[in-house]
């Protein structure tokens, strides 16, 4: 006879399905509502985050200064100070000739894309001229479409440069309160907060601000180590635009992955352009030599993989965070994920039932201990 079904179990296991599924469609139902409220206070998130981003870079040095017995708001203005100055003099040597030379940027970049149009039609690719000449008429036909929307872009401009030198102003303001009250903030929480959320949520909040300094403070130095051996290999096969490069270069590393391959692409076609396709090779070599330096010296040596995410899910996570909020959401995606992580694993610790440990059968072994 063949094995009958159970009407039981399959009641049992269709009741346990409906009850994760509602249970799941209110955890997302309150991600979506709590997501919404981010947006509608993204004029007060956004300077926040900024500032907290700040801080991570400017903490040690606070500390060292309040270490050394300085007060509180002494070492939190010096820094402050220290840092405006330092943004200052990046702006005035760095910044303004980016900016001087950003048109023949842009004019390189340009040229590059019409060389590799030029190399796709021939052999071995032989794309014909009249697929490349559909593609490019349908990209300009969606720019004109849309040119209602970027004459409204244009006029807002002014209120979006309004909007960035206010939050510049206020990122700067919390991150001097950010110096000057950090070690307060989790002792207060903890008093402000009711059972067993007063020792859960420091916790977590402790654990997701180390997690954030260990993300920026490393993505700032290996971004800084690949602009400089970049810039060095460029400077050496006299590829102009050294400076844009690895200022692009030093930017692209705090979106990773994607930010790695967009620098890269735009130094092969400048030196493509200026210097011709030999060099381009030559680029091409020095950016995945550095690359691989990056990605298999430097972060492990650096991140010590304290963010304990795989590269897939920081590629998925860089993915998702540009298609929802463009280049914000491609910054953010991976502290994100990171302190997503964060909370994961707490929770993990909390619903994991501790190892139990063997029982000892004493008789016995006190019998072993005579026999012997």
């Amino acid at each position: 006879m063949s094995a009958r079904l159970s009407s039981t179990r399959a009641r049992a296991a269709l009741g346990v399905s409906a009850r994760v599924s509602v249970e799941l469609l209110l955890v997302l139902v309150a991600g979506a509502v709590a997501l919404w409220l981010l947006g509608r206070m993204w004029s007060v998130v956004w300077p926040l985050i900024v500032g907290l981003l700040l801080t991570t870079l400017t903490w040690p040095l606070t500390r060292f200064l309040r270490g050394r017995g300085w007060r509180p708001a002494l070492a939190a203005s010096a820094v402050t100070v220290l840092f405006l100055l330092v943004t200052a003099g990046v702006v005035a040597l760095i910044a303004v000739p980016v900016a001087a030379q950003s048109g023949e940027l842009s004019d390189g970049v340009v040229q590059g894309i019409q060389q590799l149009r030029e190399w796709a039609a021939g052999p071995p690719l032989n794309i014909g001229d009249d697929q490349i000449t559909g593609a490019f008429d349908a990209a300009v036909a969606r720019i004109q479409d849309s040119a209602g929307s970027m004459v409204t872009a244009l006029v807002s401009g002014v209120g979006t440069v309004v909007n960035g030198v206010v939050t510049a102003v206020l990122a700067l303001f919390l991150m001097f309160f950010f110096l000057k009250d950090g070690p307060r903030f989790l002792p207060w929480l903890t008093r402000q907060l009711p059972g067993s959320l007063a020792t859960h949520v420091p916790v977590v909040v402790a654990r997701s601000w180390n997690t954030l300094g260990a993300f920026v403070r490393s993505r700032a130095f290996v971004g800084l180590i690949d602009a400089v051996l970049i810039g060095l290999g460029l400077w050496v096969l006299g590829v102009p635009l050294v400076l844009p490069l690895a200022v692009l270069t030093f930017v692209s590393a705090f979106v990773p992955i994607v930010g790695a391959l967009f620098a890269g692409f735009v130094a092969v076609l400048i030196a493509l352009v200026s210097n011709g396709p030999t060099d381009a090779l030559f680029v091409l070599a020095i950016i995945v030599v550095v690359q691989q330096l990056e990605g298999n010296v430097l972060q492990p040596m650096i991140q010590s993989r304290g963010l304990g995410l795989h590269a897939a899910v920081v590629l998925l996570a860089v993915t998702l965070g540009g298609s929802l909020a463009g280049i914000v959401g491609s910054l953010l995606a991976v502290p994100v994920a990171a302190m997503i992580a964060v909370v994961w694993n707490y929770l993990r610790e909390q619903f994991t039932d501790p190892p139990q440990e063997p029982e000892t059968d004493e008789p016995h072994t006190a019998g072993a201990a005579v026999v012997a």
